[in-house]
């Protein structure tokens, strides 16, 4: 580690870096540098508590009254595990729902952009960066839509090479990040990589050891003398680290109790009368300070020692917090921070802070498209062994149901053979599609973080994830299956039908993952899995498509069923596509028929009509018309229920 009188040497970096902080070539950008300035900062939250059907609503106040400046270098917000130091950080990144701040947050004395997010980097505390490709390919993605498109590829790479070598992720960058050090590392290079002149960083050292927090701390630091805006939170860290901060926020209980240089800090706890204890013999007191041990003041200079009683517990904490926080308004860092601010603030009115906020994309949305479909590929590659092995299950069970059907042909009940086939091709495409849940859930907290921070639109990801994902998940093994099961246990249709099958599955496959992802994307299953709803909807319209095609009619009284049955449409299209035409009972088989002891269906036209299927050629479109309207209609809600996801900012 460095010393203080040089804090920013990191070995084998000095070479290929020295221009990291290059101003953008996005007008749309901030300064280079930056100074972010806040005054009266308050947030709320409303908070929902009781029963599903009777809740009750109070609003809890998280921060009060909170001012400062943030100017280039590395400014720290430390404070005990309440939560206060993060939720500071994400309102001061914009990152939280902006209805319940109040306050000014000004950007070089002016109000901070609608676009704030786009325009300045942010490193979420829970890793979101994709672990099933490789470093290179993070920070690739991250360059590729976030960087303008002025900029050639050669520059690109270059600046992805910097920023690999600078965070000493250069012979890791084929590697996928796994580990969590690695993640982390990854995140702060996909945000380093921009080159944003403020930086936001959430719980900086959570998941790293020792010597990987010191290198990330001296990088950062590095970056922070060149001119960037460096804001991060953190729970505690080695004074070794400590000694490279630049400005200190310590924050407890939604208020500030010391907000100034970092290195004053501890001079400041001194001369406030906190300098009598036995072990306040050098920065090892403040450290336990920020760390949150302020209960041991406060039973040294009250004598209270009831620590096993929660509710005196709490009230002491925010007796001391209280106590903390006035001084911090009485001391002269205050004041001194305070006239400071009134200078950036100038002629400003209270009241700049805009509660819209606007995101802001670099590339276009075919650009944007692209690359979400490579990465969805990249992605898919890189899950082999869940890949084979559900190849592997989905021939097996093909092979098995084919043979099965194959073996127990029989002439006189070949028209209820193939209608059975058909209705079990119609249940494994409607139960294979219960999975395409995870479309969205696995990428929900990455997707809200890069679609915020302006990697795409809500459009350009919705279309990728369908065209990427869904397709090669549910439509390939869906056709694998059909073709599978069908050239074994034998079909009668020419090239055409054949080709009609095929598109009809690949229809109601679409049409009923549309079903699973319109539920699961609003997050409407309240108390219940989205997979147990979809998968009663299609147990229950599974179940009257059976009664249909072994009893001829539905249940007396519920004929309206079919209207809203997914499964309904797609097997009334491949009955009418495989049967329409078909004679079983030719001249050569008349003496096999002859022995059947019942009824026995000749042509297919003779079941259709038992089934009350249209023998026109509309019979057979009307129900790829109703799956297309299903299947427009559901996407509709599942983007509209993104585009609502997007506004929640909750992170």
């Amino acid at each position: 580690m460095s010393s203080n009188n040089d804090p920013v040497a990191v070995p084998g970096t000095e070479g290929n870096s020295n221009d990291l902080l290059e101003n953008s070539n996005d007008p749309s950008t901030l300064p280079r540098e930056a100074v972010l300035s806040f005054y009266n900062i308050s947030y709320h939250e409303t908070v929902q508590h009781g029963f599903p059907f009777y809740k009750k609503t109070h609003v809890v106040k998280r921060l009060s009254n909170i001012s400062g400046i943030m100017k280039p270098g590395l400014n720290a917000i430390m404070g005990p595990q309440n939560g206060s130091r993060s939720l500071l950080l994400d309102v001061l990144a914009a990152r939280k729902d902006p209805r319940g701040l109040s306050g000014d947050i000004l950007i070089n004395g002016k109000p901070r952009p609608a676009n704030f997010t786009c325009t300045s980097g942010y490193v979420p505390q829970n890793d979101v960066v994709m672990h099933t490709v490789t470093v290179r390919d993070n920070v690739e993605f991250s360059a590729a839509l976030r960087l303008p498109m002025t900029m050639t590829r050669d520059e690109k790479r270059r600046r992805i090479n910097e920023v690999l070598e600078l965070l000493h992720l250069d012979k890791e960058s084929n590697v996928k990040p796994r580990s969590k050090e690695l993640r982390k590392r990854t995140s702060i290079a996909m945000e380093l990589v921009t080159k944003h002149p403020i930086l936001f960083l959430n719980d900086l050292t959570t998941g790293l050891d020792f010597r990987t927090a010191a290198d990330v701390m001296s990088v950062l630091k590095r970056m922070s003398v060149r001119g960037q805006t460096i804001i991060f939170s953190i729970n505690q860290t080695q004074l070794s680290n400590f000694v490279l901060f630049d400005s200190l926020t310590l924050v407890a209980s939604g208020k500030v109790v010391f907000h100034g240089p970092a290195m004053e800090a501890l001079d400041y706890f001194k001369s406030a009368g906190m300098a009598g204890f036995g072990y306040l013999k050098s920065e090892g007191f403040f450290m336990n300070i920020i760390a949150g041990g302020f209960l041991a003041l406060l039973d040294t200079e009250e004598g209270i020692h009831n620590d096993n009683e929660h509710n005196k517990l709490s009230e002491r904490q925010n007796q001391l917090t209280e106590k903390l926080a006035n001084m911090y308004v009485q001391s002269s860092i205050y004041s001194k921070m305070r006239t400071e601010l009134d200078q950036l603030l100038g002629e400003q009115n209270v009241g700049r802070s805009s509660a819209l906020e606007e995101i802001t994309c670099a590339t276009p949305f075919w650009h944007q498209l692209w690359w979400i479909i490579c990465r969805s590929f990249i992605n898919f590659k890189g899950l082999p062994r869940i890949s084979v092995i559900w190849a592997i299950i989905t021939v097996l069970l093909a092979m098995i149901v084919g043979i099965t059907f194959r073996v127990l042909r029989n002439d006189c009940t070949e028209v209820h053979a193939r209608a059975s086939l058909l209705f079990f091709l119609t249940i494994f495409q409607c139960l294979i599609s219960v999975t395409a849940r995870v479309l969205f859930v696995i990428d929900r907290d990455r997707f809200l973080h890069e679609h915020t921070s302006g990697y795409y639109r809500v459009s350009s990801y919705f279309l990728g994830k369908l065209l990427a994902e869904l397709v090669p998940r549910r439509l390939f093994p869906s056709i694998i299956f059909t073709v599978i099961i069908f050239s074994i246990a034998g079909v009668d249709t020419d090239v055409k039908g054949f080709f009609t099958m095929i598109f009809t599955i690949m229809m109601l496959t679409t049409s009923a993952s549309s079903l699973t992802l319109s539920i699961e994307a609003g997050q409407i299953a309240v108390g219940l899995s989205t997979t147990l709803l979809v998968t009663i909807y299609f147990v229950f319209m599974l179940f009257f498509s059976g009664l249909s095609v072994f009893s001829g009619s539905f249940i007396p009284g519920l004929p309206w069923i079919q209207y809203i049955s997914i499964p309904h449409y797609g097997l009334a299209a491949l009955l009418h596509n495989e049967l329409l035409g078909q004679n079983f009972c030719p001249e050569h088989k008349t003496a096999e028929i002859s022995r059947c002891q019942n009824l026995v269906i000749c042509t297919g036209e003779e079941f259709l009509m038992i089934q009350g299927i249209d023998l026109s050629s509309w019979g057979f479109w009307e129900n790829h018309v109703a799956l297309a309207c299903i299947t427009i209609i559901l996407l509709s809600i599942t983007y509209v229920e993104l585009l609502a996801f997007t506004k929640k900012r909750h992170f």
